[in-house]
């Protein structure tokens, strides 16, 4: 059923948050513990798109249905349909990440000088779906199940919201739209200020345990932006490869220090 083994408790505990979610969703009438719900899930599910993301990259399931299936779950929580971040990220960032003039996460504007933080936040996730339909231009099989998908998923959650506005508001629809800025904002530091043409120079690396713990080793970015088809879970052992290739301006220690030494945000 599983491709990698290590994927298994991550997606057993994300799949428990949506039984959790459903059964809130139906249950629970109460405004003010749902806003309460809404708030404290607000990080929990951004922590959920890294694992979308990890998807995106190498699918979880051996089989096309339940991996259709586990998207529709993802989507819930973080926003992202299925390959979404398959067009936009893996076909479009990643083979663009070394020119901000075709990145679709470019970090400057277009006259050359470096976004802020929100400024950066509010464009990568404005422009997400938009972006990735557009690469998916040239790859229509992709573009196709994007959009179909896509759909369904739209579909479904509109049934939601038919059936209970108010909680499907809260349980679902803030959550989506919220997860989708998060991960924009948290993706800020992964490359802003490192314009080079050499990979290795590229990416800030979070060498932080809890945080690699807590994403799928996502801190591990340059050998994942090196090998972008290899598993989350083998990433270390990547990184203790090629770490010596890395400059010592690209590592931090934890995500506080990466995302806060871009502050001030309005700059």
């Amino acid at each position: 059923m599983f491709k990698h083994s290590a994927d298994r408790l991550p997606v057993i505990l994300i799949l428990l948050i949506s039984l959790v979610d459903f059964i809130v969703y139906f249950e629970l009438q109460n405004i003010w513990i749902l806003v309460g719900f809404w708030l404290l899930m607000i990080i929990p599910k951004g922590i959920i798109s890294a694992w979308n993301h990890h998807h995106q990259h190498c699918h979880v399931f051996k089989g096309k249905t339940l991996n259709r299936i586990l998207e529709f779950f993802y989507a819930l929580h973080t926003g992202v349909t299925t390959n979404l971040w398959v067009l936009h990220h893996n076909l479009g960032h990643h083979r663009n990440f070394l020119d901000q003039e075709k990145d679709e996460s470019r970090w400057k504007r277009t006259d050359g000088s470096q976004m802020g933080m929100l400024e950066y936040t509010l464009n990568v996730t404005l422009t997400a779906y938009p972006r990735g339909y557009k690469v998916g231009k040239n790859y229509p099989k992709l573009q196709r199940q994007f959009l179909v998908f896509g759909t369904i998923t739209l579909i479904l959650l509109g049934v939601l919201t038919y059936l209970n506005p108010v909680n499907a508001l809260f349980i679902f629809i803030l959550p989506m739209i919220g997860s989708l800025a998060y991960t924009s904002w948290a993706t800020y530091g992964h490359h802003t200020g490192l314009e080079s043409s050499d990979q290795f120079c590229s990416s800030h690396n979070i060498t932080d345990k809890w945080f690699n713990t807590l994403t799928g080793n996502l801190g591990f970015h340059t050998a994942h932006h090196f090998k972008q088809g290899v598993h989350w879970s083998k990433l270390p052992q990547l990184h203790e490869e090629i770490k010596h290739k890395i400059p010592t301006e690209c590592f931090r220690p934890s995500f506080f220090q990466n995302i806060g030494r871009y502050l001030p945000i309005g700059k």
